[in-house]
């Protein structure tokens, strides 16, 4: 979810150092880094349930969920933050980023969808760690799942029915129906999910 480009590009050591002190928070881009713009009530609803959902599942797992605030080293030139990760390295190269995801989740918004509908699903496709990639809509009912085949290939799912809906996390075998990933949710048309 970029928002403003900052004009001078700059190393990622540089970079790295920089976030460890930063108020603001910076996804970088081969040199460019792009500031990150704040969220919504609903954004943040979204994120909650399914990090609840996830740090049940995996509460005896050592697979962990983490949201917001820990990076994904893409390649040694990107790295985002996505919403809501999944990982399960044992010794992670660093405390502030994880480089072998299983599962990503981006809840998107009408400034950050293309961005995280092409550009970050390409580059996860490429991480050989992600089995899935989840994209959620905030303006509406909707959870598109990218999910990896044994055979390499990517196929899509869509969850968009109701809220009873089964919508399944394959990498960390947790199921959430439509209503629990959207509780609380207020859509513009005053439909509301309790």
């Amino acid at each position: 979810m970029g928002l403003a480009k900052l004009k001078t590009k700059i190393s990622v050591e540089d970079y790295l150092a920089g976030e460890k002190t930063s108020p603001v928070k910076y996804e970088y881009v081969h040199g460019e880094v792009y500031a990150m713009a704040g969220t919504s009530d609903n954004h943040n609803r979204i994120v909650g349930n399914i990090y609840a959902g996830l740090l049940n599942r995996l509460r005896n797992s050592t697979c962990e969920p983490f949201m917001g605030d820990i990076k994904v080293r893409v390649s040694p030139h990107v790295y985002y933050y996505p919403d809501v990760l999944v990982s399960c390295e044992q010794n992670p190269e660093s405390p502030y980023f994880r480089s072998e995801p299983i599962l990503i989740a981006e809840i998107v918004s009408p400034s950050t969808q293309e961005i995280d509908r092409r550009e970050k699903l390409l580059f996860y496709q490429q991480m050989p760690s992600v089995q899935e990639y989840v994209v959620i809509e905030q303006q509406k009912m909707l959870v598109e799942i990218h999910r990896r085949q044994a055979d390499g290939r990517w196929i899509t799912y869509y969850f968009n029915e109701n809220a009873d809906e089964e919508v399944e996390f394959q990498s960390v075998e947790l199921t959430m129906t439509l209503g629990k990933i959207y509780q609380r949710v207020k859509f513009e048309n005053s439909l509301k999910i309790v």
